[in-house]
């Protein structure tokens, strides 16, 4: 079980990269991260962090201003975003999955006036910068492959010719940083969070539930452009003097092996796909080839049985918890000590939440309800999108989206989104994105996307198509033709052709009966 653990509010004037600073300063000769090619001491990180503000300061960036980050996992990230923090200046952390354009988008929407990229994605940004009119001024590049287009800055030697900076004097609850919603209903939306909230977040949960140590070795399979993987990676160890172990590459059930076996993490943050994945391989490690002593699960609900398989395996809990970008890190969540598989726990100790029907009143136990979280750690807005933010932002209360009961122990179920949404390796996929690509190919008439469960609970896309009359196309080129136009993770697993999709009267598909039909389907065929 946890121990109460009390958390003081941050004062007024906060800044939280200065905040990790002053934390670490008598650990400056440990080991603060670890990636594919170097190590920082917590000393070494101080250092950097402080140059690094004071070289976004001389390229003319000021308080406030948008710096879009789009940066593979390793030092430089880390560095970069808490030399933003440091400096006031606002990083704008985007996933490194998306394609040109909707980097194009995000940097037009943000008003971004510099970009900070790894040297393996400088061609995709500049094919977001030629994709539409942009305020970047500045681009600066990390880890550089080739050489530098003009007018480009290396983000080392920029750190080297300057002298470290003094941390700005920001208030907590001033715009620190943003992420990007994953735009699966319209255009993303650009979350805006403060300095103190990545302290309530690493107070509440990364100390307060999972209770992280100095000793601790933590490896995220997350990435740190989710709000998750942040939390992971970055704000909770640093706030407690750990070691973390970086990784730019996919985390596959090898590479995650790899790190497991060589690095020894004892502590693990996965996805329930992932999991799953890695109990599927025939190289899962042994229990006495690694060291883990604790795991978290986030990004979609956790499936009971992967769970248990995981414990059995490894004799460690998986915590499974759920969070949003809005809330940035988990608000719900099991407790190491008290794990019930098959639910997401209780509410993380520092915030309220209310499942409440559709009349707004909460619903009893037992009955499924829309969730509702209060707590320290919510996003300001939703930049330049007021309904939207309204819809979200209630008061004191953030609207999840997420259905989910309560039993009377008080442990929360989750019971699935309050739209048509899919969750998929805890990304959301909008269906009616992939439909609308699939219907792009010269040969589909009509398509319909819905989740369908694989044999581990988990959610995958399945496409129901139907061919233009005498039209002719492959399952294999259908998802070829996806994976080429939108987000690798988006893509239908699998796809299924028909002559005709059901439809009401006025001409809506009705993807009910598509998930009627699959579920007879699924289980005819486990009929002996």
């Amino acid at each position: 079980m946890t121990h109460p653990h009390t958390v003081e509010p941050p004062p007024e004037r906060f800044n939280f990269a200065r905040h990790l600073i002053d934390c670490n300063a008598h650990r400056a000769d440990k080991t603060a991260l670890i990636d594919d090619r170097e190590t920082l001491t917590y000393g070494e990180l101080a250092d950097q962090v402080q140059r690094c503000a004071a070289a976004l300061t001389s390229l003319g960036l000021r308080r406030e201003e948008r710096v879009l980050l789009l940066m593979h996992d390793c030092t430089d990230w880390v560095v970069a975003f808490l030399g933003a923090l440091h400096a006031g200046v606002v990083p704008v952390a985007v996933n490194t999955l998306l394609p040109a354009q909707d980097y194009g988008y995000m940097l037009a929407n943000s008003r971004a006036q510099a970009a900070l990229v790894s040297g393996a994605l400088l061609p995709t940004l500049q094919a977001a910068l030629a994709s539409q009119p942009t305020e970047v001024k500045q681009v600066v590049v990390s880890r550089a492959t080739e050489p530098l287009p003009p007018g480009a800055h290396d983000l080392a030697a920029l750190m080297a010719a300057s002298a470290p900076a003094q941390a700005a004097d920001t208030h907590g609850e001033e715009p620190a940083f943003w992420l990007y919603s994953s735009g699966s209903t319209g255009a993303p939306k650009g979350t805006v969070h403060t300095q103190a909230n990545l302290y309530w977040t690493a107070e509440l949960y990364g100390k307060g539930v999972l209770g992280l140590r100095e000793s601790d070795r933590v490896f995220s399979a997350a990435k740190l452009f989710f709000a998750y993987g942040l939390g992971n990676a970055l704000s909770f160890p640093l706030s407690v003097g750990a070691t973390v172990l970086l990784m730019a590459e996919r985390p596959t059930p090898q590479a995650c092996f790899k790190r497991f076996v060589e690095q020894k993490p004892t502590v693990f943050y996965g996805a329930p796909t992932g999991y799953g994945g890695m109990l599927a391989s025939p190289d899962l490690p042994a229990r006495d080839q690694v060291a883990l002593r604790l795991c978290s699960s986030a990004g979609e609900a956790l499936p009971q049985d992967i769970g248990q398989r995981w414990t059995n395996h490894f004799a460690v809990e998986i915590i499974d918890g759920i969070g949003s970008t809005e809330m940035l890190h988990v608000f719900l969540s099991n407790r190491p000590g008290d794990v019930r598989y098959g639910t997401t726990g209780k509410p993380v100790p520092g915030y309220t939440i209310e499942l409440r029907g559709e009349d707004g009143r909460p619903v009893p136990d037992g009955e499924i309800g829309d969730l509702y979280i209060k707590g320290p750690s919510a996003a300001l807005m939703y930049w330049n999108n007021r309904a939207k933010s309204r819809d979200t932002f209630q008061g004191g209360w953030t609207k999840a989206g997420d259905k989910y009961s309560r039993d009377a122990d008080g442990y929360c179920t989750y019971a699935g989104r309050n739209d048509d949404m899919l969750k998929v390796s805890g990304i959301y996929v909008s269906p009616f994105e992939v439909e609308a690509t699939l219907v792009q190919h010269p040969a589909v008439l009509e398509a319909a996307v819905i989740g369908k469960e694989d044999t581990d609970g988990l959610t995958k896309t399945k496409a129901f198509v139907v061919l233009k009359s005498g039209a002719q196309a492959t399952e294999a080129e259908l998802k070829a033709f996806v994976k080429d136009r939108l987000a690798p993770f988006k893509y239908p697993r699998s796809i299924e052709f028909l002559s005709e999709l059901p439809k009401t009267a006025t001409g809506k598909i009705q993807r009910f009966r598509l998930r009627e039909i699959e579920k007879n389907a699924t289980q005819d065929a486990g009929k002996p």
